[in-house]
């Protein structure tokens, strides 16, 4: 329970701007069957909900009208850790560095043209930050061509896991371990590890606070 502490994201705003940074996430509802379905997704959250948009027909849609209780899920893998980094031989000792956000909630679909402008203009503003677009109005006729799932968190809980389970001198270890075996993402693991590379070696420059 310890260790399951230190690694829960405890602030909202962290929680919020991870989602955000984010490009899919994966919805899951419930079928006619009783079988859970789950999705990739484009989404965006704001105003503390998270907004997808869809094709006006699909099974999703009526999973949702007919039991609206969802999950929607969103993670980043930062750094695959191989076992030897840990024991020369034993494979379970094999861990992952990540960052998880767990969403249980409301689904509907939103029939308001003025939410759905919101939902939609919401999401170009994240995927298309250099504009280039014509806002979209309530009154276009783009509003009626698709369909936007609205998700209401009724719990909410992220998880990260950057080193910061471990003491100073074993994150150093590691961080150190992670930049011998140079992976593709080695460089950007060490800055979210609170790690930089100085002429001395490597420094803990700030403590991860999630």
């Amino acid at each position: 329970m310890q260790l399951l502490g230190r690694l829960e994201i405890k602030s909202k705003e962290k929680l919020i701007e991870f989602l955000n940074q984010q490009e899919t996430g994966r919805i899951c509802s419930i079928d006619k069957d009783g079988y859970p379905q789950i999705i990739p997704m484009n989404f965006v959250y704001v105003n503390d909900a998270v907004y997808m948009h869809s094709h006006t027909k699909g099974e999703k849609l009526e999973n949702i009208k007919q039991n609206n209780k969802v999950g929607f899920e969103v993670d980043q893998s930062l750094e695959f850790l191989p076992s030897y980094f840990t024991h020369p031989t034993d494979a379970s000792q094999a861990d992952t560095l990540y960052i998880s956000v767990v969403i249980k909630g409301t689904g509907t679909i939103i029939n308001d043209r003025k939410e759905k402008t919101l939902a939609l203009n919401a999401l170009m503003e994240k995927y298309q930050p250099e504009g280039r677009y014509e806002a979209i109005k309530p009154e276009m006729e783009v509003v009626d061509e698709v369909a936007i799932i609205k998700v209401v968190p009724i719990t909410i809980r992220g998880k990260y896991k950057v080193g910061q389970h471990l003491e100073k001198k074993s994150r150093l270890e590691l961080a150190k371990k992670i930049l011998e075996r140079n992976s593709r993402t080695a460089h950007d693991t060490l800055k979210m590890m609170g790690i930089t590379q100085t002429k001395n070696g490597l420094e803990i420059s700030e403590e991860p606070n999630w």
